[in-house]
């Protein structure tokens, strides 16, 4: 059974959490050593890629990303709503001052004010201090909602990166089957001259040539575009960062491997888990809050000023006047609002218990879409690799036999779209590779830190 709990600051207790099943093939859990070390490994995921460009596009990705500030902002709000619910704990104290000038008759009297008033609210059932936790387990919530913020942002940066460089290798590649395609075109045309060929081989080599080129505009467009999205993601305007990736470089990969044997823990390091379970309690909270709703309440009141008719008999002994008042307040008829209200807030809680379960399930269902990509799109690399190896030397053969007037042109037109298209796909499966490796971190909730 998959249990996400944590310490009591974090999470609501174990009997509120619903219980959802992990897979079999996963482990029910670990020592904290091992599972803190494997939080740890998840928080930096992107420098497991070695990459340097990559590693600096993310951390300004992390910085200045406006969905960074907008989620920040709305941390700073969710703690600054704690304090205003903290404050009813305490009571509160102001200060007044007034002057009145009267006419009755023929008689004219002045009156001067001025004293501190003091009221607290003793929270005798805990409605208040219930609120607070509810607002503390949003804060805490808003949290976990700004780290999954983080986890988001950087996996979206990582895979535009690593789409990025699979353009250009993409582009690399059909620039060179270009260049060799211009070459057997020029072949044919010194063939035509010679009387050995056909003008119909010439016209086929040339569609050849012009049907690659036609593809170069495409891919450059597409890489202009990745860079605009990097950009921007990295708060900063599109073009910015032209000239730091205008230089090709290989897809990265990751240096070391994922174990497939995942601890069922590890999910607790996913933010909107986390955010799910603050939910609960934050639920849980204002059920309590609603209950001691039904109770009386009591309140402490007292005052302590000055009062006289003229300015200078304030500082006087007689001008002190005192007030103290205790009142109980008791709910009799209200039409069954407040019993209403506990059962509003109830089925609250069930809906984000309910919403929790559906996070978990998501979770297990992101992290096993991400392994089985990961397994396919390895094993197709492998296929492929193998076969952009025999279409090489193929396209090689067939050439050098179509020189020495052994072979047909047909021979090498088939031998060259063959060459082009299982190099673009071996290209296009790497950076789907490296893609899902970035997949599986984000299922994993890699990607951020949790602060102490």
């Amino acid at each position: 059974m998959l249990v996400t709990t944590g310490c009591a600051s974090l999470a609501p207790t174990d009997d509120i959490l619903p219980q959802v099943p992990a897979p079999s093939e996963w482990s029910s859990g670990g020592n904290g050593a091992s599972q803190s070390a494997a939080t740890t490994s998840l928080a930096q995921w992107w420098q497991r890629f070695d990459d340097a460009v990559l590693t600096t596009l993310v951390e300004q990705a992390l910085r200045a990303n406006t969905s960074m500030r907008t989620a920040q902002a709305a941390l700073q709000q969710a703690r600054a709503q704690v304090d205003v619910q903290s404050a009813g704990l305490l009571p509160s104290v102001g200060a007044s001052a007034s002057a009145q000038r009267s006419r009755a008759s023929n008689s004219t009297g002045n009156t001067f004010l001025a004293g501190f008033d003091a009221s607290w609210e003793p929270d005798v059932f805990g409605r208040v201090r219930s609120g607070v936790n509810a607002s503390e387990a949003d804060a805490r919530a808003a949290e976990a909602s700004l780290a999954d913020v983080q986890v988001s942002l950087a996996a979206e940066v990582a895979v535009n990166y690593i789409e990025l460089r699979g353009l250009q290798q993409r582009l690399a590649i059909g620039r060179s089957n270009l260049a060799s395609q211009q070459e057997t075109l020029q072949l044919t045309q010194w063939r035509l001259q010679a009387g050995l060929t056909t003008s119909l081989v010439t016209e086929q080599a040339r569609a050849a040539v012009e049907q690659t080129a036609a593809q170069i505009p495409s891919l450059e467009a597409s890489l202009a575009q990745s860079r605009y999205s990097l950009a921007v993601l990295t708060g900063q305007v599109p073009g910015a960062l032209d000239a730091t990736l205008a230089a090709s470089a290989p897809v990265p990969q990751p240096t070391t491997e994922l174990a497939l044997a995942i601890p069922a823990e590890t999910l607790r390091q996913r933010p909107d888990v986390r955010a799910a379970e603050q939910r609960i309690a934050a639920a849980l909270a204002r059920v309590s809050q609603a209950d001691a709703a039904r109770y009386p309440s009591f309140s402490l009141g007292g005052s302590l000023g000055l009062r006289a008719l003229t300015l200078g008999a304030l500082s006087g002994g007689s001008a002190v006047t005192s007030a103290l008042l205790g009142s109980v307040s008791i709910p009799l008829l209200d039409g069954g609002a407040a019993r209403a209200q506990v059962r509003v807030q109830s089925a609250a809680l069930e809906q984000a218990r309910v919403s929790y379960e559906s996070t978990v399930l998501t979770a297990l269902q992101d992290v096993e879409n991400a392994l089985v990509a990961l397994r396919g799109d390895r094993e197709k690399l492998e296929r492929l690799t193998a076969a952009a190896d025999a279409a090489r030397n193929a396209a090689l053969l067939a050439q050098q036999r179509y020189s020495s007037g052994l072979i047909d042109f047909q021979a090498v037109l088939e031998t060259q779209r063959t060459l082009l298209s299982t190099q673009e796909s071996v290209a296009t499966t790497t950076a789907a590779v490296a893609a899902d490796h970035v997949r599986l971190y984000k299922a994993l909730g890699g990607g951020w830190t949790l602060a102490e």
